[in-house]
């Protein structure tokens, strides 16, 4: 969950958003030594007289054409391993269906018989003491802690965007199109999200929260809305 005037991402909750986090750590170093050298040579121009020499520097140019070349190596090669880890499914324990209407979820537990669910926005006035305003539902997602699970996710109506932070997940859901995702919790917990498309005048009350448990806890929770 987010902090007020909080600079960074949120603590990472799956091992693709650790990845992301990394890969965002590497990218600002990289940018912080492109702009340290821009800014160095800025500095040496105004503070140096300019002589013929650097009328005619080969070497100079030569480098300033393969250094670049290497940083954007640098950049591309740790992204597309995140991109190709992102579009990896292998073998889920368990697949979730989440459909994105004006302006709720359902959601459908494909692995069970008849388990399914609508999830609406906790209002203001039923919300209990010490849960979030706009982020709290009736109906919270339960997943297994450490297991692979698959998201099939699609609209009823019009453009949505299942999305959470903390778990390194936004797909669009689609009117007519189903698009999958995957994630895996490494911890117990609530971790919050909101439908990031702007869907209509109730855009901003269409909150998603995931509770991770133990499989155990998981097993019963499951066979008590099943039964």
């Amino acid at each position: 969950m987010a902090n007020h005037s909080q600079l960074g991402f949120q603590d990472a909750s799956s091992p693709i958003m650790e990845e992301l986090v990394e890969f965002h750590d590497h990218a600002l170093m990289v940018a912080l030594a492109i702009c340290s050298l821009v800014l160095y040579l800025l500095a040496l121009m105004l503070m140096e007289k300019l002589s013929s020499n650097t009328v005619d520097a080969q070497e100079v140019e030569l480098i300033w054409t393969i250094l670049p070349a290497i940083v954007l190596v640098l950049l591309a090669l740790p992204s597309l391993q995140i991109l190709y880890m992102m579009d990896e499914i292998d073998e889920p324990d368990l697949t979730l269906k989440a459909i994105g209407h004006q302006w709720y979820w359902t959601y459908e537990y494909t692995d069970f018989k008849d388990l399914s669910f609508d999830s609406y926005m906790t209002p203001t006035t039923d919300l209990p003491q010490g849960h979030f305003r706009l982020l709290e539902v009736d109906h919270r997602i339960v997943v297994p802690m450490e297991s692979p699970i698959r998201m099939i996710i699609t609209a009823d109506d019009v453009l949505h965007s299942w999305a959470v932070p903390t778990l390194g997940v936004k797909t669009d859901a689609i009117p007519g199109r189903l698009n999958q995702t995957s994630f895996i919790t490494t911890r117990p917990g609530v971790f919050y999200g909101q439908c990031s498309e702007i869907c209509g005048a109730n855009h901003s009350y269409m909150p998603i929260v995931v509770e991770s448990t133990p499989l155990k806890h998981f097993e019963a929770w499951s066979s008590l809305l099943s039964s």
